[in-house]
This record gives structure tokens, sequence and C-alpha cells, in this order.
């Protein structure tokens, strides 16, 4: 999973992206069935649209921020950290 700023183009900032593979999308799925009382035991495939899911991602507004790995990413893109990369390898990069 890599957090970002996004390619917004608005005059309030360019917001922030959060992209994901497939399995991180079937992860949150998961994770918000768990959350809602739905547990699930053994061999599972999950979909999206009818199709396996290969990748994602999420888009914040410039009026939102996100905080990944402890690090704010602001909507605004008015703070130093431009990416933060989660899993295996946890980088952070700034300018």
């Amino acid at each position: 999973m890599i957090a970002g700023m996004g390619n917004g183009r608005t005059k309030h900032g360019p917001g922030v992206d959060i992209k994901m593979s497939g399995a991180e999308v079937a992860t949150a799925i998961e994770a918000w069935l768990v959350a809602h009382g739905v547990h699930i035991a053994g061999p599972r495939t999950i979909t999206v649209n009818g199709e396996r899911c290969e990748r994602g991602s999420v888009y914040v507004d410039p009026s939102g921020y996100a905080i990944a790995a402890g690090r704010k990413l602001s909507g605004r893109g008015d703070c130093c950290t431009r990416a933060v990369c989660i899993g295996e390898e946890t980088e952070v990069a700034e300018t």
C-alpha cells in the first residue's frame, strides 16, 4: 500500500491518493465484514464488481487528510511527507 499526494488540480490542493493491491483490497473488505459482525472461516473468494480485484485506490479530498505509518498526509499538500509505503518495507520519503 502506498499513500501519497494525489494528482488533484484544485486551488485547495492535490488531495491524498492511497493505492492498494488486490490482496489489500480483499483484506479491507474482510475487515469491514468482521467490524459488522460477519465472520468467515475457510477458503473464500472476494470479488469486486463480479471480478477478482487486482488493485484499488482511495482518493482523499483536499479538505481531508490521511494518517499512514504515523505520518499525516494533508489533502492540501502543505506537509513535508510526500509518500508513505506500508507493508513489508516501510519507507517514508520527505521533501
